[in-house]
């Protein structure tokens, strides 16, 4: 098929013969951008993409000498296609902004500069003819540099047609310049700035940044696994490493796992990088970014203005110019992983995109990924290690507290041990920080009658409402039903009705009450919903105005404040116990970085972790940060049953309104799939989803191990095309997933 086949049908205008014919033959002629953007789309891929008009608005105003995607997004695309099982158009969708996409305005403002100087005599006709223009001319001749015409006239009391009066005479020289609206210094200025000079290294520190700067100097592509502990200098590697990927002039993306962590990583890296490398930007790239400042960090990236992007997983599609250097930081994270489609994983792209572009892709963790740990193992990936902490500050010492024995003591159900709460008396005394952690916003993840047993069930969805104390409702955390919480069991009416477990809002009821006088802030997705509101809460914090921080996994990595000398886990088993092979590896995982945040500065550190299962291996494992140990451990287990990382994962699940027509499909689809593809998959299910409903729809699922997952891939989708699917079941493929829910 012609590569140009459909492509009148993606604009609102037909295409002139001209521009078919510049974009048959591929040239590099200034054309509006959304014309520019399908040269790149239409003219690289083999079939039609059939991108949604609505989205679509070109300009015949603004033009752009570059395309919208470099040819190594093209290639990626490409590739994320056949991995992913995703169609071209929602890929390419993910890699350019809305902005982009939606056409967002470009800013600009007029600078007046004096276009010529002129002799005293034709100045003094001038101030005789033309005393308004005369004023507006010497006082521009005095500035160093242009000025903003709306100033100028605004200062002189002058008109518009005093400026173009003086523009026609060729005196003044009007220009337009672009104004970025991405503020560098002062939207940051709450983070950490580190200092402008480099930190002295130590010897494991010195061997990873000397290692690194070889294989850059070598201009291949390279994954390298950096394992280091909490607190070991990861980011002192990282800078480095920027700073000699920039002196060879490269490109720069830096990944960071949650948007909350752009903040203080941008305020790291800007200190260093404007002393070592002046005139280097960092841009900044994540969801929470206005239409107008994506658009502007994309220009600035695309043209070539700045070599250097910080952000969330979509970052990884910045068009950064002669990309040499990938950081991927807290590469083990989940949030990686994209949970709508095409469903990627930002470190697994990280990689291809850095082969193909020869460059050298830098993972960092204390707990790397069982995936990519066993690729180092395997000798895929190099591993570096950095077995100690700058300084030879000591790991947290960490206590273990058996609530079993806790509810014992106390008589009764308690939140906070008495370990803990003497824990927290002595550092508040001290006036050190203190941090206390639990993946479950809200009071209670449940409110059960005591009476008749009956709780109270989401309408919608298959799971228990959350009860959340502050405005006395009942919320369901996946569809967002809300309701009052009753004062009496619906189904009796016995008033013995009665919240049931703990979260956030309990945690902190019961710190105030045996810490009346602590300043504490809690952080959960309920208390963050003003905008700025994370970094606020967090500089508070850094400044010592806040005593205890209270919050889910958004404070449990990557954050960095000397003065916390004592982190609390109030609940280590909440990530345990669900249907997930990964349950052991992320439960060990969340341990290590939440008890890496303590003693991170001149004093030591202390770590309570309170849990009803003290003899599980996660936990035995993290108490002496063992990392090694429970590697074993758990890769024993996964290749005894054959789990990923010793095969792929794919995931299909179905969805519809009808449970037994939903049954009844996937069975069938199932029959199909293991005669289609016998022996080159093994297949488990169909069966009910963990969470059987969610939104009204019924969830059944399909599990299929392999060992290669594109030709898998390929048949899978060309089965599904001819299956007969009725139009009230949806379904979806998940390549390589992370949340088995």
């Amino acid at each position: 098929m012609h590569p140009l086949a459909g492509f009148d049908k993606l604009l609102h205008y037909k295409v002139p013969e001209s521009l078919r014919a510049q974009i048959a033959i591929g040239s590099l002629v200034r054309i509006p951008i959304m014309n520019r953007l399908l040269l790149g789309i239409v003219a690289e891929f083999s079939e039609p993409v059939d991108f949604p008009v609505s989205r679509l608005k070109p300009l015949a105003d603004v033009v752009y000498p570059f395309p919208a995607l470099p040819p190594d997004l093209l290639s990626l695309a490409r590739w994320m296609s056949s991995y992913y099982a995703a169609k071209h158009d929602s890929i390419i969708e993910t890699m350019l902004p809305a902005a982009v996409r939606n056409a967002a305005n470009i800013k600009q403002e007029k600078l007046l500069s004096i276009a010529r100087v002129i002799p005293a005599d034709e100045l003094a006709a001038l101030m005789k003819r033309a005393p308004a223009q005369s004023k507006l001319y010497q006082f521009l001749a005095q500035q160093f540099k242009p000025q903003k015409k709306s100033l100028v006239i605004g200062r002189l009391g002058a008109t518009a047609a005093v400026v173009a009066a003086l523009v026609k005479r060729g005196l003044v020289l009007e220009e337009n310049r672009r104004v970025e609206r991405i503020a560098y210094t002062d939207d940051w200025s709450t983070g950490e700035v580190v200092a402008s000079q480099p930190h002295n290294l130590n010897p494991g520190q010195q061997t990873a940044v000397d290692t690194i700067a070889a294989t850059l100097a070598e201009n291949k592509f390279v994954v390298t696994l950096l394992h280091g502990v909490t607190g070991s200098g990861k980011t002192e590697v990282y800078l480095r490493a920027m700073h000699d990927a920039l002196a060879v002039g490269g490109g720069v993306i830096f990944l960071v796992p949650e948007v909350a962590l752009t903040p203080q990583t941008v305020s790291r890296l800007r200190g260093r990088l404007e002393a070592i490398a002046p005139g280097h930007k960092c841009m900044v790239w994540h969801s929470h970014l206005s239409e107008g400042e994506r658009l502007d960090g994309w220009l600035s990236l695309a043209t070539g203005e700045s070599k250097i992007v910080v952000g969330a997983r979509s970052a990884i599609f910045a068009p950064v110019q002669n990309l040499k250097l990938i950081i991927v930081d807290e590469e083990h994270e989940p949030a990686y992983k994209q949970d709508e489609t095409p469903r990627y994983h930002g470190r697994d792209v990280a990689v291809m995109r850095a082969k193909l572009n020869n460059a050298l892709c830098l993972l960092g963790s204390a707990t790397p990924s069982l995936e990519s740990y066993s690729n180092a193992q395997a000798g895929k990936y190099r591993l570096i290690g950095l077995p100690e902490r700058v300084d030879a500050r000591k790991l947290p010492h960490i206590d273990i507290v058996d609530m079993r024995v806790e509810i014992v003591r106390q008589r009764g159900f308690t939140s906070l041990s008495r370990k803990l709460v003497d824990a927290m008396h002595a550092r508040f005394e001290k006036r050190e920080q203190t941090i206390l952690f639990l993946n479950r916003r809200g009071y209670s993840p449940s409110m059960q009658c005591t009476k008749c047993g009956h709780v109270e069930e989401c309408p919608h969805c298959s799971i228990t409402m959350t009860y959340h104390r502050s405005d006395e409702k009942l919320r369901c955390h996946l569809c967002g039903q809300e309701a009052v919480a009753p004062a009496r069991c619906p189904a009796c009416g016995a008033p013995e009705i009665r919240w049931k477990g703990m979260g956030t809002q309990r945690v902190e009821e019961a710190v105030r009450r045996v810490l009346p006088k602590a300043r504490l802030e809690r952080m959960d997705t309920d208390t963050m919903s003003k905008k700025n509101r994370f970094r606020e809460i967090l500089s508070d914090f850094r400044a010592g105005k806040i005593d205890i921080l209270i919050g889910t996994q958004m404070i449990a990595k990557g954050l960095d404040f000397p003065n916390v000398t004592l982190v609390g886990l109030i609940d280590a088993d909440i990530s345990m116990h669900i249907p997930d092979f990964r349950a052991n590896e992320r439960t060990f995982q969340l341990l290590v970085q939440v008890a890496g945040r303590a003693g991170r500065g001149d004093r030591a550190g202390e770590v309570v972790v309170q849990t009803f299962t003290p003899q599980a291996e996660a936990i035995q494992f993290s108490r002496h940060a063992d990392f090694e140990g429970f590697a074993a451990s758990e890769l024993k287990m996964r290749k005894d049953f054959r789990y990923p990382p010793y095969r792929h994962l794919i995931h299909h699940l179905f969805r519809g309104p009808s449970e037994e027509k939903l049954k009844f499909f996937t069975e069938q689809w199932a029959r199909h799939v293991e005669k289609e593809l016998a022996g080159r998959v093994e297949l488990r299910g169909p069966s009910p989803s963990p969470i059987e409903k969610i939104k009204d729809e019924y969830r059944y699922q399909v599990w299929y191990f392999t060992n290669g997952v594109t030709r898998v891939i390929a048949d899978l989708n060309a089965l599904r095309t001819a299956f007969a699917w009725p139009d009230d079941i949806t379904q979806v493929l998940d390549v390589d997933p992370v949340n088995l829910t």
